[in-house]
């Protein structure tokens, strides 16, 4: 009797060289466009993380200045390996680069 281990349908990677389990070359190929995103002291960040400002932050638009110390709940990452997508009480469409954060 079969198991499902042979049902999976086999492709070609040309960049091993190897037959591969289609499911495996799927996720081989998704970790090598994962884009990592860095705070200003390397830590590695997340989607969900909470950062802290490491600079105060003049945000155009809102007339307003985002403190040192100030914390930033649930991020989001966009995708650029220096841009991070949040929300803050008063002002919509926040992204701020990775460079002015820490996690916490």
């Amino acid at each position: 009797m079969m198991t499902d281990a042979g049902d999976d349908e086999y492709v070609y990677d040309e960049a091993s060289g190897d037959w591969l389990p289609a499911s495996e070359l799927k996720a081989r190929q998704a970790a090598a466009n994962a884009v990592e995103v860095r705070d200003s002291v390397g830590n590695l960040l997340a989607d969900g993380d909470s950062v802290v400002l490491v600079k105060d932050l003049k945000v155009k638009g809102a007339g307003q200045t985002l403190k040192v110390g100030t914390v930033i709940k649930s991020i989001r990452l966009t995708g650029d390996d220096q841009e991070i997508d949040c929300r803050f009480e008063g002002i919509k469409g926040l992204v701020l680069r990775a460079e002015f954060v820490r996690k916490r």
